[in-house]
């Protein structure tokens, strides 16, 4: 097990019925992962935010909002986390449905528990890479709004391959001013060098 990747994750786990959940929380809760439970997918919903990380474990079928309602609508929220689907004997169109909408696995009731950990396990780490890029666009994102809209501009024109030369003459500007700007950029993002700053700019995107 990775208890460094296990420490910086949550597990999610919804299902109406309490005898699962909590055979799922006191399951992970033994390797050293955190859950949290929720009744309904409804209650999931209502406690989302597009930051969280970890692994969601999800009932299919549930009173109200079924699983595979609440995975569309994580879906057109732009989540980024991987969903394991629970799922009875008797779902198999509705699980292949969710699975062709992106869930990261599914496990049929009753699941055996190692199984059900290696899951785990595997769907936090193929995503513990994709949040970690995430994470590099949300802090390049941030660290380019301390930019002037000039600043921002010239950095647009530096990103496209363009000469302080050629940006001056677009922005009807002097080189050395330009080459002004370009020195704040520098300055305000903490960029060693131009590959760097292009970098962030296309993280940003």
């Amino acid at each position: 097990m990775k208890s460094d990747l296990y420490a910086k994750y949550t597990i999610y786990i919804v299902d109406d019925n309490p005898a699962v959940r909590d055979a799922i929380r006191f399951l992970v809760k033994q390797v050293g992962l955190t859950p949290k439970i929720f009744s309904s997918a409804q209650e999931f919903l209502d406690y989302f935010t597009i930051e969280m990380r970890g692994c969601l474990v999800l009932d299919i079928r549930m009173p109200g909002m079924s699983g595979l309602d609440l995975q569309e609508q994580l879906i057109l929220l732009g989540a980024h986390i991987p969903i394991i689907i629970i799922t009875g004997h008797g779902d198999v169109p509705i699980t292949v449905r969710a699975m062709k909408s992106g869930a990261f696995e599914f496990l049929q009731k009753p699941f055996n528990d190692q199984v059900m950990l290696d899951t785990i396990q595997a769907a936090l780490s193929q995503y513990d890479a994709i949040w970690e890029e995430d994470d590099k666009r949300n802090d390049a994102s941030k660290s380019l709004k301390v930019l002037t809209k000039r600043e921002r501009e010239v950095l647009e024109l530096l990103k496209n391959g363009k000469s302080n030369k050629l940006i001056a003459r677009e922005l009807s500007l002097s080189v050395r001013t330009i080459e002004g700007y370009r020195a704040n950029i520098t300055d305000k993002l903490g960029a060693k060098s131009l590959g760097v700053l292009i970098d962030m700019v296309i993280k940003s995107e």
